[in-house]
């Protein structure tokens, strides 16, 4: 028998947290992700976490609570094509499997114009050796 789950709209900061926490366990399991992941953070998802809380509140909800620059966090980092596209996939899946509604949708356009931004931006700099 097939379990119903209840989607619901992104609307709080709780609704975040269990976006961002949920996403970042499939990332800890995702062979690809995992290892770029652990290799930056060194352990210490906790401090990340509540970057990322911050960072999606900021972008979703309206609720200004992120500063800072995140490129530069990314910019030197060993990643290729198929980062973006595994991280992309996991994010998908992961507003898909428990969101619906507006904000869902313009968090798969944020998530995939940073990706994007992001990746073209790391290529250019392995390109030109930056």
């Amino acid at each position: 028998m097939e379990q119903l789950i209840h989607k619901k709209k992104i609307e709080t900061p709780d609704d975040i947290r269990l976006l961002v926490d949920t996403f970042y366990e499939k990332v800890k399991n995702d062979a690809l992700l995992a290892p770029v992941f652990e290799e930056r953070i060194n352990g210490q998802w906790g401090p990340h976490l509540e970057k990322m809380y911050k960072f999606w509140q900021t972008l979703l909800l309206g609720q200004f609570t992120y500063t800072g620059n995140p490129f530069r966090h990314h910019a030197l980092l060993p990643v290729d094509h198929a980062h973006f596209v595994s991280w992309m996939s996991l994010f998908t899946a992961t507003l898909d499997s428990l969101f619906e509604g507006e904000k869902c949708e313009e968090a798969k356009v944020k998530a995939a114009t940073i990706a994007a931004t992001f990746e073209a931006k790391i290529v250019y700099l392995q390109k030109h050796n930056l």
